[in-house]
């Protein structure tokens, strides 16, 4: 999804409409150092900014300003004409005040802890935080406007005349320049939508009713607007941790703030009918997760009035270059004040210097008719499974007119007009393609209601098959389809055999969710790779076509599976599921065995029919889209999962009778400024006399890449049981313990550790069925249950910010009967985009 985002935002622009004012420079000292957050401001009002790091600032304002203030405690206050509406690359220079020297002594980088009049204000801020705003009704509702906007920035003439753009100048014809940044863009995507929010705070429960949505044209654009929205969480500024894109900012407003951030009291001023007062805040350190920003504070209530936060440079944060957020608050009372409008602007870039090319993404939220304690009835905030009107997404521009709380500019009228004809342009239409197959992996067919892929599944190996080709599509009509059929067709050249692999699916019901699905496979397939079955029909492990592997990969199986099921999701995020599948078992090497004993004599290949019965719980997952496939829009939502299966030898001439009963718990923990934390617990037990093929195999990893939820250093079919209990946790400290070392704190490192172990059990009757003498090939069957098995990591992550390394361990059963050659250290790896 992120590559198709980037890939896609580069192709579309257009805007227009110019500001009043614009000024742009730097603040240096006598010593022509630059200064650090100092305060710039248009002198008579509260729009205002500070200086970054480098002394550098952009101020844009929509009114006509004549005098420009800069200033900073400690050093004498310049108030400076502007005789121009725009000014560009000023430069100033800020003299120590000596005459202040003797009441205040207050200098550039760490301020002083005591003694500081900011601090005061700021423990007055903690004392009065109480449950405030919104908690202080039983019942609340309220007006929301969204916008998401997304800019192509940095335009120059180089941009304008590549070949990447030629055929479709017409979208230079006019740019705009960001009030943050100062930076030329072009408006390349815009969604609006209005929406009633009802809260109930007895219950605890909240819903949101969508209006109205409007945006720019693509039939794909909620992919962006997930994508934004994932990204864009909301957040209460008076939090310890503020969370964005997947990682934890501490807040100013905090309550470790003072061991984190420098305050300085700058200002004070009325705001409204309101005296408030004016704190600079910027970061102790470099390469943590902090904003730089300032913050005015009403007096005796001590309730923010307005905030703006802005990351630091040196954060550990990839592919982001700057994110700044403004929140104004409306103070209604001693005890009560609102948010009314909230914007988050964000530079995505591959990397953060100042002239390189990126995204704006922008979100603009306005929040107006506040009403409280109307209660209704806890049914009304139950939350459909399906609540999908096409009126909502049709609306006319008098809806519009009537609802938008803030009114669109000229460009940003312009962006829906232009995109109409942008869609026009053939080679635009083939950017875009481009951008859907890196994204799918699919190659879309415009003529015909198919797709073939996916792409990246075209070629594997392994010692079975050798080189494996594989060919493959899907119907599709659009995201939305109500039925869609997959397949495969693949080859091995050392095996010299065709496999294949056809499914469908049919939504029935859109509002329990109601589907049928079906299909059938003949493959080669890594049994054990995971715990629990996949109920993917088409579904093939890693592990089986990893072209390098740590020792044989050999140990692999012939399945011909035949599945037909139903599922619902009757309440949101809870989904019920019945199947039943047909499955032949039998080796695909000669190396490796799967006979067993039967009453008369030794069978190598397994018939089984099995019945499963599973349900899956997602609580806060957030899903788009109305068809028989859904993308999940967030990724920050634990998974619950219960299955019990029934294997019986009267259907189907099946060999084996047998229950099975599992369960996992996967959960993602936010450790506020120390990261995050991935947890899996996992337990099963069969009931019944089962041979290999069918016994739970601990999923082992003989490939070179880290994967989530194997044990690193077992191989395949090293430990096996019929009950087990394992766990997996991992914690990523992004970057905190590096930031602290001089010199790894440039390399923006993370550090990674990671527990996994597991303990289980084998009846004497399962090892004896598959103990079969006469065969060489006959695995010696072993289960962790003198102690549990572990295994430990320690990573990096953050490499050239795609690569991560790990380096396990393993922690016990060293000298393993069967494998007296146990892997005691192994180092593996991952590639991929993250924040």
């Amino acid at each position: 999804m992120k590559l198709r985002l980037t890939i896609a935002l580069f192709i579309l622009g257009l805007c227009s409409a110019f500001a009043q004012t614009k000024v742009s420079g730097y603040v240096f000292d006598e010593f022509n150092e630059p200064v650090s957050f100092a305060n710039v401001i248009f002198k008579g009002s509260t729009e205002g900014t500070i200086t970054n790091e480098n002394g550098k600032f952009y101020l844009e304002s929509g009114e006509t300003w004549n005098v420009l203030t800069v200033s900073f405690i400690g050093y004498e206050t310049l108030n400076i004409p502007l005789e121009k509406k725009v000014n560009y690359n000023l430069k100033f220079t800020l003299k120590e005040a000596t005459a202040q020297l003797d009441a205040v002594v207050i200098v550039s980088g760490k301020q002083s802890k005591k003694n500081n009049p900011a601090i005061d204000l700021l423990r007055k801020i903690w004392a009065n935080k109480r449950s405030n705003g919104l908690k202080q009704f039983k019942q609340y509702e309220y007006d929301k406007y969204e916008k998401v906007e997304f800019d192509l920035n940095t335009i120059d003439s180089a941009l304008i005349k590549s070949k990447l753009f030629k055929g479709m100048e017409f979208i230079f014809e006019e740019v705009d320049t960001s009030s943050i940044t100062g930076k030329t863009y072009l408006p390349i995507f815009i969604n609006e939508a209005v929406s009633k929010v009802y809260g109930d705070n007895v219950i605890n429960k909240t819903k949101e009713d969508l209006l109205g949505n409007k945006n720019s044209g693509f039939s794909d654009n909620q992919i962006i607007i997930d994508f934004v929205d994932d990204l864009y969480t909301d957040f209460n500024v008076y939090d310890n941790y503020l969370k964005f894109f997947d990682k934890s900012f501490v807040s100013p407003l905090s309550k470790t703030g003072i061991s984190t951030y420098n305050y300085v009291l700058s200002d004070s001023t009325f705001i409204g009918d309101k005296w408030c007062y004016n704190i600079i805040y910027y970061p102790r350190r470099k390469n943590e997760l902090t904003f730089k920003g300032d913050f005015w504070v009403a007096d005796t209530t001590y309730a923010i009035k307005e905030i703006n936060l802005q990351a630091s440079k040196s954060a550990n944060i990839n592919w982001v270059k700057e994110i700044y957020i403004e929140q104004e608050f409306e103070v209604l009372n001693d005890s009560l004040f609102l948010v009314t409008r909230d914007y988050m602007l964000s530079d995505f870039a591959f990397n953060k210097k100042e002239k390189s090319r990126g995204v704006y993404g922008k979100r603009t939220t306005l929040y107006n008719n506040y009403k409280f304690d109307i209660e209704k009835d806890k049914k009304f905030y139950e939350k459909d499974v399906y609540n999908y009107d096409k009126d909502i997404y049709n609306r006319g521009e008098e809806f519009w007119d009537d609802n938008r709380l803030e009114k669109l500019n000229k460009d940003e009228k312009g962006v829906y007009k232009m995109l109409d004809t942008l869609k026009t342009v053939k080679k635009f239409k083939r950017l875009y393609n481009l951008g859907s197959i890196l994204a799918s992996g699919y190659i879309e067919f415009n003529t015909l209601p198919l797709d073939y892929g996916p792409v990246f599944s075209t070629f594997g190996y392994n010692e079975v098959e050798g080189i494996r080709l594989r060919t493959g599509g899907r119907t599709y009509f659009g995201p939305n389809d109500l039925w869609r059929i997959e397949g495969f067709l693949a080859y091995g050249f050392q095996d010299d055999k065709f496999k294949y692999g056809i499914s469908g699916k049919w939504l029935l019901n859109k509002k329990s969710r109601l589907i049928i699905s079906g299909g059938k496979r003949r493959d080669v397939e890594q049994i054990g790779a995971s715990l629990t079955t996949s109920t993917d029909v088409l579904g093939r492990s890693l592990a089986s076509s990893s072209v390098v592997s740590t020792g044989a990969n050999d140990k692999l199986t012939n399945i011909n599976l035949t599945s037909l099921a139903i599922e619902a999701e009757p309440w949101q995020n809870v989904i019920f599921r019945l199947g039943g599948n047909y499955r032949t078992l039998e080796s695909a090497s000669p190396t490796f065995s799967l006979d067993y004993n039967t009453p008369t004599g030794i069978a190598s290949e397994i018939k089984q029919y099995e019945t499963n019965l599973s349900v899956s719980y997602f609580p806060r997952r957030k899903m788009t889209g109305f068809g028989v496939e859904r993308r999940v829009a967030n990724d920050y939502f634990a998974h619950l999962f219960t299955q019990v299966t029934r294997g019986d030898k009267s259907i189907l001439n099946s060999d084996f009778d047998y229950t099975k009963v599992q369960f996992s718990y996967t959960q993602p923990w936010q450790m506020g400024g120390f990261g995050r934390l991935y947890t899996t617990i996992e337990a099963g037990k069969t009931f019944g006399e089962l041979p290999l093929g069918l016994l739970s195999v601990i999923p082992g990893n003989q490939t070179y890449f880290s994967i989530y939820n194997t044990f690193s250093q077992l191989d395949y079919y090293e430990f096996v049981s019929d009950t087990y209990a394992s766990f997996h946790f991992e914690h990523n400290f992004n970057g905190r313990l590096f930031s602290r070392i001089p010199f790894l704190r440039k390399l923006n490192l993370r550090e990674i550790v990671s527990v996994r172990g597991v303990l289980g059990s084998l009846s004497e009757e399962n090892i004896a069925l598959s103990n079969v003498a006469s065969n060489p090939n006959n695995l010696q069957l072993i289960a962790p249950s003198n102690e549990p098995y572990y295994e430990y990591s320690l990573g990096i992550g953050n490499i050239f910010k795609v690569f991560r390394i790990d380096f396990n361990f393993r922690g016990n059963y060293k000298d393993n009967i069967q494998y007296p050659n146990a892997r005691k250290f192994g180092v593996t790896g991952s590639f991929g985009f993250y924040f």
